[in-house]
């Protein structure tokens, strides 16, 4: 079916502590063709994924359509029932959700789930669903397409996931495809090949798509248009040639200079590099499943994994799903015990698990999880969660208590209101603030960041790291940064570890990344997407079994 997407002065309001209408969108207009990309772009909470969310007809709990319409070709989303909206959602209108680890039930596997709206409209039959799913799998870039449906959610990595969620949503060959965030937990080898696969389906079937991101660099490989939002309301709306090459809005502006990463100075970080390492990993041996006679496990992630961090520096991690990169932060989090290898802190040794480490060696390493929503308990205010920290390593209490909880959510640029909210009542990126926050309210040594800025839009992801980066100058944290984007690492650490099939394939100076000797790690700096130069033919990024022997 052919249509297209018309918003019209579009108003949605929250509901505040007093009983009154908070705005959170202003008279949002805008129209998508059929089978363009419209990208919304703006920081967190400037209301891309509420507007996204309307597009079927629904509020998040707390707020309200107020006004304007929605209309996909002749449809008038709003002025349906609510039985109707439900029929489209999945059918005409489908979701690609930010979070995938959140979207999945735990005790199904990924095939049931993945063709189940195929089978909740009617639209075939399961072994034909089954068929088309495969060949999605096999699209979307996923490993053995014939087989990963049989697993379970937690069987696969995050990426992986969040592509099996693509497969979900496109295979009722939806009109309209709201994509937030999709790209979030991917890595650069699979990021280009999945945008273009998103793009090809566009194109190929007619399907209008609204890309909600924060990543111009994305949007330059997939938009055809771009609206900029900031505090619910229009900045700007233009070509995305003409959003990158001459924007008019001075947010927009920010917005593009926060996209194009600068070297963060290490300060002090190079006065320490001969002292004692802060962590050393030797001959490091990980993996899951029941040990062998040897001990060993039997699907091994890491092997012989070696590393050196020096206080004050940041190791950044790089590598494509499945390589290994968030087993390796587990196991120095005490999370996975490793079957071999020796973990030495600050030169003296680390005991394997957290059961078996001292409160202060928990204080002194704390982790930033990859995904916010599966982080935070949703029964506990964000007061709660920073205050646990605080009370458990610092024994603070009482008003100063209050006090250092303002203090941390200030620190991530949070306001002060937040602190009564539920994890529920925030977006994406305020959440993996709060995870941030947390971390630093243990004031560690080292902080384990998994994809730390993924979920954040581009000026506060670059305003985090620059808060990172002065807590690294001024208190000598060390962070071992874990991340698919390879501008963050370039811009932020000071050598990068880089993983293939579990193994460590080179080590080098961050700045030398465009010097790569390994052609893995030249072909994850060309897949690297570009702001500038929009699309561009997708490149080979050539494997070798030998790499990871």
């Amino acid at each position: 079916m052919a249509v297209s997407i018309k918003v019209s002065h579009l108003n949605i309001v929250a509901l505040g502590q007093g009983g009154e209408d908070l705005p959170i969108v202003n008279d949002v207009s805008f129209q998508i063709a059929t089978g363009e990309v419209l990208a919304l772009i703006g920081e967190s909470g400037s209301g891309k994924t509420t507007i996204a969310l309307a597009l079927m007809g629904y509020a998040r709990p707390g707020c309200r359509i107020d006004g304007g319409s929605v209309h996909i070709g002749e449809t008038d989303i709003l002025g349906l029932a609510a039985s109707e909206q439900r029929h489209l959602r999945g059918r005409t209108v489908s979701y690609i959700a930010q979070s995938a680890a959140a979207s999945f039930n735990p005790s199904r596997t990924l095939m049931d789930q993945v063709v189940e709206s195929a089978h909740i409209h009617r639209l075939m039959s399961r072994a034909e669903a089954e068929v088309k799913a495969v060949a999605l799998f096999r699209d979307l870039g996923l490993p053995n397409p014939q087989t990963i449906g049989q697993r379970y959610p937690h069987q696969v990595s995050g990426g992986q996931l969040q592509r099996l969620m693509a497969a979900m949503a496109l295979i009722t060959d939806p009109a309209l495809v709201i994509l937030d965030e999709p790209t979030t937990a991917l890595d650069v080898t699979t990021q280009i090949e999945v945008l273009q696969a998103f793009r090809r389906v566009v194109r190929e079937r007619d399907t209008t798509a609204l890309y909600v991101t924060h990543d111009l660099a994305v949007v330059a490989q997939m938009a055809d248009r771009i609206l900029v939002l900031r505090h619910g309301s229009q900045c700007e709306l233009a070509s995305t040639q003409q959003i990158i090459e001459a924007p008019q809005d001075v947010y927009t502006q920010s917005l593009l200079a926060a996209a194009r990463p600068v070297p963060r100075d290490a300060g002090h970080a190079e006065r320490d590099a001969t002292n004692t390492p802060l962590l050393e990993v030797s001959g490091l041996i990980a993996g899951y499943g029941r040990p062998d006679a040897q001990g060993l496990p039997s699907s091994p992630v890491l092997i012989d994994i070696n590393l050196t961090l020096h206080r004050g520096h940041s190791l950044g991690i790089i590598g494509e799903s499945g390589s290994g990169k968030s087993t390796l932060a587990r196991v120095i989090a005490g999370l996975v015990a490793p079957a071999r290898g020796r973990i030495l802190f600050n030169g003296e040794p680390l005991e394997p698990v957290v059961a078996q480490r001292s409160r202060d060696a928990l204080r002194r390493i704390q982790i930033v999880f990859q995904m916010a929503d599966t982080a935070l308990n949703p029964a506990h205010t964000i007061e709660n969660i920073l205050a646990r920290p605080l009370q458990l390593y610092h024994g603070i209490k009482g008003d100063t208590l209050r006090k250092r909880v303002a203090h941390l959510l200030d620190l991530v640029q949070l306001p002060t209101t937040v602190a009564q909210r539920l994890p529920d009542g925030l977006s994406g990126g305020q959440k993996q603030r709060i995870n941030l926050a947390r971390a630093l309210a243990a004031e560690p040594d080292l902080i384990l960041c998994d994809e730390v800025t993924s979920a954040l839009d581009t000026v506060v992801g670059a305003a985090i790291l620059d808060l990172m980066a002065q807590l690294r100058r001024e208190l000598g944290v060390s962070y071992i940064f874990i991340s698919h984007d390879l501008r963050l690492v370039s811009s932020f650490c000071d050598r990068v570890l880089v993983m293939y099939a579990g193994k460590v394939v080179e080590e080098l100076r961050a700045s030398n990344l465009a010097q790569a000797q390994h052609p893995y790690t030249q072909g994850l700096f060309n897949c690297l997407p570009k702001i500038e130069g929009g699309t561009r033919p997708l490149p080979t990024l050539q494997r070798d079994a030998e790499w990871a022997r």
